[in-house]
């Protein structure tokens, strides 16, 4: 009903009194840290407002708010994650920042089925049919949350959310970066999860000092000849591939990899094989969507302590990835125009770093190409947060004009 009405352009508030769900004891640990004020006040906003949705940075801390509402709730919780890496970062974000001990939080994921007072579940699998049922969608109604969080709430609707009317009855809090969606449905985020209860702008944060300052350069690259024929005569669907993997892009790629050697470098693409190739060219690891959950984290691992300085990644790396040093994103190709990803991509690296440095995001972009349209589709996000983009042409990349 609430989402008739949405369409309708008459948004209902809900008033609608919570069942409480099964008690249990949680409570923050802040040994050694501190909430932050913006924190507490999300934290306090969800709550009294009943359910609804928090926006912050990546980087904020959006973590620690979804702690801080179980410590309101004190009652068993269902947290909803993008991936299982995300998964074991909440799950150890949780043990150094609640009371909650090892056998209280349960991961529910492709790899284990473990149902406790705190159940961390992927996405993933509670969309996985079998024999043309949702098999895991019990999880859901076979036990009394007293609050569900669903963290990356922005990916909404995906499949999941359409049987999410069983739960209205739970407290329910949605933890984002962005709500912004190119098919324009966030709409149904409010309808199924709630109003938004606490938002702050980007820079505000900034400002006190809690994320990196970020520098975002867009390089334009110019297509070759043969390029530019094969760009012309492609369908149109084909276009942006075409030109999003030019192999000017490869170089530039690697020649700002090479000029950023002393920082940790992300480089980010939307196809394999573009990203593949880069990765053996430069001789450093990649992760993407076939790379197992355990060689994910041992890779994570080896970037955060420096081991590894240069990391190329695809999309499964858009979301809830905390790579605190990382200070450098090259993204060469993306999800068409989409606000939403260059906003998550920027903030791999806005975690505030140990001696205070800013952050550089790059925009691999061809010129005169449906990639320079997309291009300030993308940005326009990163320009309402505030941010401003100076563009460099791929020459100055290879003369170190940076």
């Amino acid at each position: 009903m609430k989402q008739a009405l949405l369409r309708l352009g008459w948004p209902a508030e809900d008033f609608a009194g919570y069942v409480d769900g099964q008690a249990h004891e949680i409570s923050l640990v802040e040994d050694g840290w501190h909430m932050r004020e913006y924190q507490k006040l999300a934290a306090e906003g969800f709550w009294h407002g009943g359910s609804g949705v928090v926006v912050l940075p990546c980087g904020a801390g959006k973590t620690i708010v979804g702690a801080a509402a179980m410590a309101h709730a004190k009652a068993t919780t269902l947290i909803l994650v993008t991936n299982t890496v995300a998964a074991r970062q909440w799950r150890d974000e949780l043990l150094r920042r609640t009371n909650l001990h090892e056998d209280e939080i349960g991961e529910y994921s492709g790899a284990k089925k473990e149902i406790r007072p705190v159940t961390i579940a992927t996405y993933q699998v509670m969309t996985t049919k079998k024999n043309g049922l949702f098999a895991h969608l019990d999880l859901f109604d076979g036990h009394d949350w007293g609050l569900i969080i669903y963290d990356e709430v922005h990916l909404l609707p995906a499949p999941i959310f359409r049987f999410t009317a069983d739960i209205q009855s739970r407290r329910r809090l949605g933890l984002t970066a962005t709500l912004v969606r190119e098919d324009g449905m966030e709409g149904e985020v409010f309808s199924l999860i709630g109003p938004k209860r606490f938002d702050v702008p980007w820079k505000e944060i900034e400002a006190q000092g809690y994320i990196a300052p970020a520098d975002c350069v867009e390089v334009r690259v110019t297509l070759t000849e043969h390029e530019r024929l094969n760009y012309a005569t492609a369908e149109t669907e084909n276009r942006y591939r075409v030109c999003a993997t030019t192999a000017t892009k490869k170089s530039v790629a690697m020649a700002l990899a090479k000029f950023h050697e002393n920082d940790q470098v992300l480089i980010i693409g939307q196809y394999i094989d573009q990203i593949d190739e880069i990765s053996n060219d430069l001789g450093v690891p990649i992760i993407k969507g076939d790379t197992p959950v355990k060689e994910r984290e041992f890779l994570y691992n080896a970037f955060r302590s420096g081991e590894i300085k240069c990391l190329v990644v695809s999309k499964v790396a858009n979301f809830s990835i905390d790579l605190p040093e990382a200070s450098i994103a090259i993204q060469i190709s993306g999800t068409f125009g989409s606000r939403q990803e260059e906003a998550q991509r920027l903030g791999r690296i806005l975690r505030p770093k140990a001696d205070g440095r800013g952050a550089r995001f790059y925009s691999l972009v061809a010129r005169d190409t449906v990639d320079q349209d997309f291009a300030q589709n993308r940005q326009r996000f990163l320009a309402e947060q505030g941010y401003s983009y100076r563009i460099i042409d791929a020459d100055d990349v290879f003369t170190g004009k940076l």
